[in-house]
């Protein structure tokens, strides 16, 4: 198989897309395609991916990992990369193969087109909301099991960014953990205890007072839960500058732009990624155009 566009940056690593498509795959071919099997083996097509919708492309590492996989002769011709803007009716991409095995990779590769596009449209649609403002779009965990490495990869193809991948790389310490290990600065010291390496450790709090609590103790990432608009900006005032400030919860497109306004420096949103609306992809066989000499 190959491909005369190159690889989208930041993608994951070979091994992640590889294991995420056999897991599709199983799910959706398992033993074999019956239908496809209908099609004479020496059918030769080309499949044409257009974008019925205004969106934000991204899936190509996954598409080109199902054609590796279940069309290894396959040649594709990308006319957009991930993190592209795609127009109605535009063309994504065309696929020379076997029309057999073209059929059975089609539903996989759609799907993930669908999936991911849809999360880096919703996320390029908060960035542009904030900008002009310190504040940067953050992803959650709060992802489709099984898809949480290819939709954080979405998240950044629409220009936001990673909050941790798990519980394994960062800490935050939230209210249950506050309560569970005796008080915010009992959990704070806890963690900065631990031996093994974490990316940050960042503490949640609900109201100024545990605000100040989390400065007194040397906390330097806060995430500010559930506050209103009014409490956030004193919270910024109170902090000045000592931590770094996220906002969570209430966050929608109406209330964005002012929370943004408030000089916090990160805006963490669940909706990026659960409550996203598949985009509309497609794929047209025609007859495969004669090679020339």
């Amino acid at each position: 198989m190959t491909t005369t566009s190159p690889a989208a940056p930041a993608a994951p690593a070979a091994e992640q897309i590889e294991a995420d498509v056999r897991r599709a795959l199983d799910e959706d071919v398992g033993s074999g395609d019956l239908t496809a099997s209908l099609v004479p083996a020496d059918k030769m097509v080309t499949g044409t991916i257009t974008c019925r919708e205004d969106a934000v492309l991204c899936g190509q590492p996954w598409v080109m990992e199902v054609l590796r996989q279940v069309a290894p002769s396959a040649r594709a011709r990308w006319h957009l990369q991930d993190g592209q803007r795609c127009t109605p009716g535009g063309k994504i991409v065309e696929i020379d193969g076997a029309a057999r095995e073209l059929l059975t990779a089609e539903r996989v590769c759609l799907n993930y087109l669908q999936t991911l596009s849809a999360v880096a449209t919703r996320t390029a649609r908060y960035v542009q909301e904030v900008r002009g403002t310190r504040a940067a779009i953050i992803d959650t965990r709060k992802t489709i099991p099984g898809l949480r490495v290819a939709q954080k990869y979405a998240v950044r193809c629409g220009g936001g960014q990673n909050h941790r991948m798990g519980l394994f790389d960062a800490v935050l310490i939230k209210e249950n953990h506050i309560a569970a290990a005796g008080g915010l600065t009992a959990a704070f010291r806890a963690a900065q205890a631990l031996t093994q390496p974490v990316s940050f450790i960042q503490v949640e709090v609900e109201t100024l007072a545990q605000l100040q609590e989390a400065l007194d103790a040397g906390v330097n990432m806060v995430l500010l839960d559930n506050m209103s608009i009014d409490t956030i900006r004193e919270a910024v005032r109170i902090a000045n500058g000592r931590c770094s400030l996220e906002i969570s919860g209430g966050v929608t497109l109406d209330t964005l732009r002012e929370m943004a306004e408030t000089g916090v420096d990160r805006i963490s949103v669940g909706a990026l990624i659960k409550d996203i609306k598949a985009v509309d992809f497609s794929m047209r066989f025609a007859d495969k155009p004669l090679e020339r000499a």
